[in-house]
């Protein structure tokens, strides 16, 4: 199994997919590649980049989303587009399915019709729209059967704009979906930077994703008195973003699962893109630098360990955009972090988004905000 990872800045879409492309294809030589995974900037017109990446790789099997910037072993591109590919004895084929954000529920169920016509087991991966549907009621649709990893796609927080792609099709409001069967062994691990420090709200009112009071009073004041900025600031840029930053966790079970803002509204709501239950306690969390680095490393070793004794030939890092705004002033730090275990010789590629999907052995797949995925494809030693 070998793979390659391309990337390109330029003034348009096409040019920068062309680009992108033509470096990945010319670094894997001699080798067919049998999937293309793109990472392209919402900068650009989704066409445009389809048109560039699809003149070089014509109909092969790709799955693409938007994101502010472009992960790779050189670290983070803004204003860019990755192309990742791999070669090696598995097969893919992909789909797009343009009702996820009508129901998430009806797309699962269109998903497992489609497993379900194969006998052979099947891995899924997928990457949805981050902003409209409902990743969780998703998530419950699909059997635990299915190994299906993703995650959501992230673009301009301000106007709602990202983008999910195709061989052919892209648009916004869909689910793109690899699935993949073969001589291939995929190793998942995923982590988070963020730690309660003591703040305890009460939710109490929540209506869809909009998480609207806490201890009874709109969120953005419960925000305004912990951090001294006025209520009504919250609702306007930079802030109504950086709230990303101080996501809330809710307890389910014995465990806190994080659940973080995409926005605060005009009315000092938040916009989540999970549901969270009224009469509930939250806890505000808070990253840091060192966590989201010793989280990227332990994510990758887990993946590797998942691995066993396949080698890997390639790295997709799907990073929450709450990372991004982390890491501003060292850009690319959980790259490095996750070299430090992967090695430097392994190719790697990923993007920032809006909510993570894991699938845990014997469970349904587990909608996650906040998290770092490391996907690690390798190929079964041959015995």
């Amino acid at each position: 199994m070998n793979a390659s990872v391309g990337f390109a800045q330029a003034l348009d879409g096409r040019e920068a997919g062309l680009k992108a492309a033509h470096k990945a294809l010319n670094q894997l030589g001699a080798n067919t590649p049998g999937l293309a995974l793109v990472i392209a900037s919402h900068q650009y017109q989704p066409r445009e980049v389809l048109n560039g990446v699809t003149s070089l790789l014509g109909d092969l099997p790709m799955i693409g989303f938007s994101s502010p910037a472009g992960l790779t072993g050189d670290g983070h591109h803004p204003h860019a587009v990755t192309v990742a590919l791999l070669s090696g004895g598995f097969e893919a084929d992909t789909l797009w399915f343009p009702g996820y954000a009508q129901s998430g529920r009806e797309t699962a169920a269109k998903v497992e019709q489609h497993v379900s016509a194969r006998v052979e087991r099947q891995s899924m991966l997928f990457f949805a729209d981050g902003f409209n549907g409902d990743a969780e009621q998703f998530c419950g649709g699909i059997t635990s059967e299915l190994n299906a990893t993703g995650a959501l796609s992230s673009g301009d927080l301000h106007t709602g704009n990202t983008y999910q792609m195709t061989g052919s099709q892209t648009g916004t409001g869909g689910l793109v979906a690899a699935f993949l069967r073969g001589n291939l062994k995929i190793g998942v691990g995923y982590d988070h930077g963020w730690d309660p420090v003591g703040n305890q709200f009460r939710v109490t009112r929540s209506r869809g994703f909009w998480l609207r009071t806490l201890d009874g009073r709109p969120a953005s004041e419960t925000y305004s008195s912990l951090f001294g900025y006025p209520a009504r600031d919250w609702a306007f840029p930079p802030l109504s973003h950086l709230a990303r930053l101080y996501p809330l966790g809710v307890e389910q079970g014995e465990s806190l699962v994080v659940r973080a803002p995409i926005r605060v509204e005009a009315d000092g709501s938040f916009r989540m893109n999970a549901t969270i239950r009224d009469g509930i306690d939250a806890f505000l969390l808070v990253g840091s630098r060192a966590a989201c680095e010793r989280a990227a490393r332990q994510a990758t070793q887990q993946a590797l360990l998942q691995l066993g004794n396949a080698k890997p030939a390639l790295a997709l890092v799907l990073v929450d955009v709450a990372w991004q705004m982390l890491l501003k002033a060292q850009p690319g730090a959980e790259i490095t972090a996750v070299q430090e275990i992967l090695g430097k010789h392994v190719p790697v590629a990923g993007g920032y988004t809006l909510g993570q999907v894991i699938s845990t052995q014997g469970t349904a797949p587990k909608f996650l905000n906040q998290h770092i995925v490391v996907i690690v494809f390798g190929e079964a030693e041959q015995k």
